[in-house]
């Protein structure tokens, strides 16, 4: 099984960005997490266009776009025109996943489809096969310091036994309270 460490920019020194994404660089991460919040969905701010435009100019890693934002699909072909190497939105923010989806793919980005803790995991079932990658939140999305929950072990299991059970490349993401003490779980 192949594992990769993305760096979340959500908490890093917004005062001194091509610092922090240097030393993550020189620490060996594979990609940098963009968490994107608008105060209406996601119940914080965090991050912007900008933000994100500033991160790619500063490096050739994969920038993997989290929205946690109202109307999503207003907003998702920016991203990728600003160099997202995938862009993911959350499933119950919006009644129809695939119109984004399509949006997404047209761009040639990566899809992610996300849940929050509270959301049953089967609901990403139907959609295993078109998306690239399904991120499973580990902490209520919206703050930084928050602790693994247990039951998302779970949820990992069963939705890499769909992946598995139909032979998709689909990849899975967690996001939220991942550490030294609980990473190799």
């Amino acid at each position: 099984m192949n594992f990769e460490l993305t760096a979340s920019m959500m908490c890093a020194n917004y005062g001194n960005l091509e610092k922090e994404v240097r030393d993550l660089e020189e620490g060996g991460i594979d990609s940098f997490h963009i968490d994107i919040m608008d105060g209406g969905y996601g119940p914080n701010y965090a991050m912007g266009l900008h933000d994100m435009k500033y991160i790619a100019s500063a490096t050739k890693k994969p920038l993997d776009v989290h929205l946690m934002i109202v109307h999503p699909e207003k907003y998702v072909e920016r991203f990728c025109d600003a160099g997202a190497w995938s862009v993911g939105f959350h499933l119950e923010a919006v009644d129809d996943p695939l119109p984004i989806l399509d949006l997404i793919k047209a761009k040639g980005v990566r899809t992610c489809l996300t849940i929050n803790p509270d959301i049953d995991v089967k609901r990403l079932v139907p959609y295993l096969d078109k998306v690239d990658m399904v991120l499973l939140m580990s902490v209520f999305a919206g703050f930084g310091g928050q602790k693994f929950i247990p039951e998302t072990m779970d949820k990992i299991r069963f939705i890499k036994a769909e992946i598995v059970k139909r032979n998709l490349p689909t990849l899975i993401e967690i996001d939220g309270g991942v550490n030294a003490d609980n990473a190799a779980e």
